[in-house]
């Protein structure tokens, strides 16, 4: 009897041991709006949380309607890290309702955003150079100037800040493996200042440098090396026939030889602009779940766009 309860006591402790190093138990059920988030989740997370994405490949989280199956996961759920995306500002109330005990964390606290218009005016973006790395409420100070850019995640520096806000809900719902999620952040933020140098190498010596795109995803990560990023499309909204003329000229002044596409839109204007400047266009996706290496793909492809 002795031994039978001395088996039961050992494998009481074994379970508690294990469970405390994240090897007993299902992971943290976690959901993202878009694919970069993924990766973010993941590279604090690790196997200890089982992250599932919103907007699938290749559609567009403007206007994303969430799949039932999707609702019924989230049901299930306990983070869902949101991110300022569009869609959450309509559906996001709905995706909550499913799921009372889902807890909302919202990745974009603490980051000031630029207006959508504001990206292609180099003093408006010198003018919020600060404000951006400060901690200042993203709901502030957009000045009426347009919507405030949501693009968060094509700036490492920015995800930086969204990292932390990534650590901090992990470690208050999985008390248990803080050390690990502390450890795993502490790595990340050192993959992150490389990835960040490494583009900032990159670029170097060639400040103000325009490159044109037809959705204006790419402002923070211009702004964080020194480029300046002209947009075909400004909240959702196609150039008027002025406004094209005007691009063109714009483009043909400057020497640009190629308009920048992204594979959730359509790439007829940015063609018709092409064509027009004797260019050509070429696809980047903002919205790529292979984050870091996505991002230096498009520094090369943005780089070789910027030669004389």
């Amino acid at each position: 009897m002795k031994k039978e309860a001395m088996v039961i006591i050992i494998y009481v402790f074994i379970s508690i041991f294990y469970s405390g190093y994240g090897f007993a138990g299902d992971p943290v059920s976690v959901f993202v709006s878009i694919p970069p988030q993924k990766q973010f989740v993941q590279q604090i997370g690790k196997d200890l949380v089982d992250v599932q994405v919103l907007v699938e490949p290749g559609a567009d989280p403007h206007t994303y309607e969430p799949k039932p199956q999707q609702m019924a996961a989230i049901s299930k759920a306990k983070l869902y890290f949101a991110i300022g995306v569009e869609f959450e500002t309509a559906k996001l109330d709905k995706i909550v309702s499913t799921n009372p005990k889902l807890k909302v964390i919202h990745t974009d606290h603490g980051i000031q955003k630029i207006p959508m218009d504001a990206h292609h005016h180099h003093e408006e973006i010198e003018h919020h150079e600060t404000d951006m790395h400060h901690g200042q409420d993203h709901e502030e100070k957009h000045d009426g100037k347009g919507l405030p850019d949501p693009h968060i995640w094509l700036s490492p520096s920015l995800v930086m800040i969204q990292a932390r806000t990534i650590l901090n809900a992990l470690q208050e719902m999985d008390p248990g493996n803080s050390a690990v999620y502390e450890k795993n952040y502490n790595t990340y933020i050192s993959d992150l200042t490389k990835l960040d140098q490494d583009l900032k190498n990159t670029f170097s010596g060639n400040p103000g440098l325009k490159f044109m795109v037809f959705h204006p995803s790419w402002g923070y990560f211009a702004h964080a090396y020194g480029l300046e990023q002209i947009p075909i499309e400004i909240e959702g909204k196609k150039p008027k026939p002025s406004q094209l003329k005007e691009l063109i000229e714009h483009a043909r002044e400057n020497q640009i030889r190629v308009v920048f596409a992204q594979p959730q839109f359509s790439a007829e204007t940015a063609k018709l602009i092409a064509k027009e400047i004797h260019g050509e266009v070429i696809f980047i996706d903002p919205l790529a779940e292979n984050w870091s290496d996505n991002l230096r793909q498009v520094a090369i492809k943005i780089k070789a766009a910027l030669r004389p």
